[in-house]
């Protein structure tokens, strides 16, 4: 959720006074630490979530010499997934998703290959999805054991645990075996990441996966219903396909919502060209288990209202995600949140309750995304125990989409500057282009080029009133995020088109491209390039 929330969805109570320790729940813990104003706490900073941002502020706060907990617990999967320390990007996100999507694209440059001279065995390369999974596993557990090493050295004790608000200082901490201990904190931090939606109808927690499973499959998916459009829907899809499985993708409605439409819709038409089959306006009603062992999808047409099925090996739902606060306590804290979405609103990543902060997924309208909550995380942690000044600035924020042709962008999309500045208001220079590396390849795939003409896409928005200082960069091809990582640094020092027109080119590459645009929309003229 991007956007703001209906205040009736809020919910609060009283901030209750912290609760003393006593009895068996008082583990050995750090000596009470005082904050100045006559209360004694066992840690400076609690930290609930062991993803990025708390892992983050955790280890910042521990560095600076303050006595911090951070706890962590992943609830299994309806699935049965488990995962270890580092959040969702680690386990069950970023990490595992780029993997496999650099797996598709290794899978698919053998067709460059050839056209390079290199001579492969006629009857194909085979994929091991086994393999896969057990190596990227593999590198996941090294990167779980580094987190825990991490939190030792910056001497923050990592306690196995779910933690639970009980007041606004003090929280419950229960572990697997249903052993519990109680900490008390002069200030917590709530980082506990959000989890994939189900869809609530029958066979949806039965049947179907999610991001949570889908990288550590046993056995190959194969043919493969996706469903949802968001980017996450995408981009499994795309990496499913590019392995070799049979993908349908079924969209209630638009792909990529809050992405730039055009280029969303570019995505869109090229997996299709590669294979990937769109059902467009339709929403699962159930899923059963056919006598064969297929998954039965049935599913409405939601404008015509007809009911049709089919069967696939694996469903995975891609339908959004809900942060993972529901059952945190933050009622007794008297902490405010979407009672719909469980975002917490905060300024400045504190909450209405003074002593208590949130960080990445769960905050209301702030972006989801890895970066986003470890910056926010350290400079939280550098405010409240080193004197630091700087706030963390969502805006102009980069991000990619690894879908099969990735997709970058920072800024506003095409829609939103024109929605902010009017259409007079901006101007949009584009241009078409094919890679040089793309060049040799003439293979066709069922009558389809295997690389096409003019499929790599640049955008450059500008705002006309403030000397064309460049709003938007849109890129639709390879590498997209070592592309727009540099280009976002321009677009965050407030860069103009004459600050791009004056930069000269690295020839030859892609992102050359976004120096020498001069086609805009505005004129009508061809943006597909002839030529190097």
């Amino acid at each position: 959720c991007m956007g703001g929330c209906s205040a009736s969805r809020f919910v609060a109570a009283t901030t209750r006074p912290a609760a003393a320790m006593s009895g068996p729940q008082a583990m050995l813990v750090p000596q009470d630490t005082s904050n100045g104003d006559g209360h004694s706490y066992q840690f400076d900073l609690v930290v609930i979530g062991g993803g990025s941002g708390g892992l983050a502020c955790a280890k910042e706060a521990g560095q600076l010499g303050k006595k911090v907990a951070l706890l962590d617990f992943v609830d299994p999967s309806p699935q049965g997934t488990r995962w270890g320390l580092g959040g969702t990007c680690v386990n069950v996100g970023c990490i595992p998703k780029k993997l496999m999507h650099q797996a598709g694209l290794l899978g698919e440059a053998f067709s460059d290959a050839r056209s390079f001279g290199w001579e492969l065995p006629e009857s194909g390369i085979a994929h091991k999805w086994e393999k896969l999974t057990t190596a990227v596993q593999d590198h996941i557990g090294g990167l779980n054991w580094g987190y825990k090493v991490a939190l030792r050295e910056k001497s923050v004790k990592y306690v196995n645990a779910k933690g639970r608000l009980v007041d606004a200082h003090t929280v419950e901490a229960t572990k697997q075996n249903g052993q519990k201990e109680t900490l008390t904190a002069e200030r917590v931090v709530i980082a506990v990441g959000g989890r994939p939606r189900y869809l609530g109808v029958p066979g949806d927690k039965e049947l179907c996966i999610t991001s949570d499973d889908l990288f550590s499959l046993a056995t190959p998916p194969g043919k493969t219903l996706v469903v949802g459009a968001s980017y996450i829907a995408l981009e499994c899809a795309g990496l499913l396909h590019a392995l070799g499985f049979p993908v349908h993708v079924m969209m209630r409605s638009i792909p990529l919502r809050g992405f730039d439409q055009e280029v969303a819709g570019a995505i869109c038409e090229y997996m299709e060209k590669k294979g990937v089959v769109f059902i467009r306006g339709c929403t699962p009603t159930k899923f059963e288990r056919t006598e064969g062992g297929k998954i039965k999808a049935t599913y409405k047409h939601a404008e015509f209202g007809f009911d049709a099925d089919q069967e696939y090996d694996t469903v995975l739902l891609a339908v959004g995600r809900d942060a993972v606060t529901l059952d945190l306590g933050l009622d007794a804290a008297g902490v405010a949140y979407d009672k719909k979405t469980g975002k917490i609103p905060a300024t400045n990543e504190q909450t209405n309750v003074p002593s208590v902060y949130a960080l990445g997924d769960v905050l209301e309208g702030r972006q989801e995304l890895t970066p986003v909550a470890i910056k926010a995380g350290v400079r939280l942690a550098q405010r409240l125990y080193n004197g630091g000044k700087l706030q963390m600035d969502y805006n102009a924020v980069p991000t990619v989409v690894f879908t099969p042709l990735e997709y970058g962008c920072v800024g506003l999309s095409e829609e939103d500057a024109i929605a902010r500045y009017g259409e007079d208001g901006v101007e949009v220079y584009v241009s078409h282009l094919k890679p040089l590396e793309w060049t040799l390849n003439h293979e066709e795939h069922e009558g389809q080029a295997v690389r096409g003409d003019n499929e790599v896409y640049c955008k450059l928005i500008t705002h006309l009133a403030d000397e064309e200082r460049v709003i938007g960069v849109h890129y639709l091809g390879p590498q997209a995020g070592e592309i727009i990582q540099g280009l976002a640094v321009a677009v965050k020092a407030g860069a103009t088109k004459a600050h791009f027109d004056d930069c000269i080119g690295i020839h030859p590459t892609i992102a050359e491209e976004f120096t020498i645009l001069s086609i805009t929309k505005r004129s009508g003229k061809d943006s597909k390039k002839k030529g190097c």
